[in-house]
């Protein structure tokens, strides 16, 4: 099952890939026209629509993703088969065609047909396509029906079981899309209190990566809070839609970066040339691009207590955005370029509060991290034993003469010479080379192994490399956390692995 979730939300990162386009589209139609959204500049209507055009298809783009990323590969089959299904839930469900198949009034058609068109059906239909596809791609028919064998069956079984999930939800979409709202309203009914137990959940789940699935309850459609896409319409709540995203950018943009700071000045003085980069290149994509996992998997699991800290105040800032009501939004994640891009935003409101708190942050994540640090006497990066470095430059040693010697059995391809190769061949040899990995896919930040035994994977091997962290889960699963060009990344080890 765990494998299951973690492939699950490494999924939806494809569709969450493309909020971005929608933002910065909709950010530029905002700064143009700020208060008419686009009624009064023709160039400001057709960026505003453009973008809306994404955020308004978020259930199929959820549909094709999903599909994607649980098949077992990434064939044009699966997509078109997701489409299929998609299309043929929502037209069987459309208020007027529930109307017709239960003979009833169209007004007495329960409310939730309104909303079949949402995040939730994409994933059951994304999933659905997947599971065809992995069981089914490979099928031979016989010889009258040969043509429609193979991957060709995959979009016509699809469409079959899409009809039998049209008959179940038929039933049951009312009592579902009833608890789904309800749990939605009950979070919003908590106000503050709520996003800023969304905040502190937010960050705990990180090192398992299931905070992707949770960021679905409160940024789509799936229990009818919508956060991201409402904060870009007019159907938003000047000063309350927005509060399950404003609380991040203190974090992101200034708190991590504090903390990185922080670890920085507690290596020791000899020590500080060799892990600045680390800290710098972190910090820099923290602040600009709010991907912080390069930073937290510095410390996180060294210093369980740092990172719970770390958790703790993520949801008091979003709790205090919230009570104050300053709220800004994003379509990627709590950066820079996404805070400048809903400056404009007419829902934003207060926007530059957020820049305040977040200096106060910037000062509390250094203060606190830098003590902790000191007492406990944690050894992030440049805080290790003078054994602990004699060891890692013993084995960077080996390790160059076990390449010196030519003795390494990784294949040679176009990417030999490239910028991330050598990344890439060390981790596959650190996860055990490619006789110990069964499967390879990535998220935003991360390279997620399916291996056949996790016990040989080297961390200080993959680390030296350049990885920011590691992190084993079970016996057969592995992430390499690479920061924001992880797709890079993802292509050369692909090509390794051909």
């Amino acid at each position: 099952m765990y494998s299951f979730l973690q492939r699950l939300g490494r999924s939806l990162m494809l569709p969450v890939a493309v909020l971005p386009a929608a933002a910065l589209l909709m950010g530029i139609g905002y700064w143009i026209d700020p208060v008419k959204w686009g009624a009064d500049n023709q160039i400001a209507a057709f960026l505003i629509k453009s973008g809306a055009a994404i955020l308004d298809n978020l259930a199929i783009l959820f549909a094709i993703g999903v599909a994607l990323g649980m098949s077992k590969s990434r064939d044009g089959a699966v997509a078109l088969a997701a489409v299929v299904g998609f299309l043929v839930v929502n037209t069987v469900l459309e208020p007027a065609s529930v109307s017709n198949i239960l003979h009833v009034d169209p007004k007495e058609v329960p409310p939730g047909f309104d909303r079949i068109n949402n995040v939730f059906v994409g994933i059951l239909i994304g999933l659905i396509s997947a599971w065809t596809f992995n069981k089914f791609h490979k099928t031979e028919l016989p010889a009258a029906f040969a043509f429609f064998s193979g991957r060709r069956l995959v979009p016509i079984l699809v469409s079959v079981f899409a009809m039998v999930l049209s008959v179940i939800l038929l039933f049951a979409w009312p009592t579902l899309y009833g608890i789904l709202i309800g749990f939605g309203k009950w979070m919003t009914g908590l106000g503050a209190v709520g996003a800023g137990l969304y905040g502190f959940f937010n960050r705990l789940l990180i090192p398992t990566g299931l905070h992707h699935a949770l960021n679905l309850v409160f940024w789509t459609d799936v229990a009818g809070i919508n956060d991201i896409p409402k904060f870009k319409s007019k159907d938003a709540i000047k000063g309350v839609t927005g509060m399950y995203q404003a609380g991040f950018f203190p974090v992101m943009m200034f708190g991590v970066p504090g903390a990185a700071l922080a670890m920085y000045h507690s290596a020791k003085t000899e020590r500080k040339k060799a892990v600045s980069g680390i800290f710098l290149a972190g910090a820099v994509a923290a602040f600009l691009t709010g991907v912080t996992e390069p930073v937290e998997f510095v410390f996180m699991f060294i210093a369980p207590a740092l990172f719970v800290v770390h958790a703790i105040l993520t949801g008091l800032s979003m709790f205090i955005a919230a009570s104050m009501h300053w709220t800004a939004g994003f379509g990627f994640s709590a950066g820079f370029i996404d805070y400048i891009l809903s400056l404009k935003n007419p829902n934003a409101n207060q926007p530059l509060m957020l820049l305040v708190l977040g200096i106060i942050y910037f000062v509390l994540y250094y203060i606190i991290f830098r003590a902790v640090i000191k007492w406990l006497d944690i050894k992030t990066p440049g805080r290790e034993s003078d054994e602990e470095i004699a060891k890692m430059v013993a084995e960077q040693k080996r390790n160059d003469a076990f390449e010196n010697n030519g003795t390494s059995t990784e294949p040679v391809n176009k990417y030999q010479s490239g910028k991330y190769d050598t990344l890439a061949q060390s981790v596959i040899s650190g996860v055990g080379g490619k006789e110990n990995i069964e499967s390879v896919t990535n998220c935003a930040t991360r390279l997620r192994f399916e291996l056949k035994d996790n016990s040989i994977v080297d961390e200080h091997l993959i680390k030296r490399a350049g990885a920011a962290g590691v992190m084993k889960v079970g016996r057969k699963n592995a992430q390499v956390i690479i920061g924001t060009h992880v797709q890079q990344v993802a292509d050369v080890v692909d090509e390794y692995l051909k």
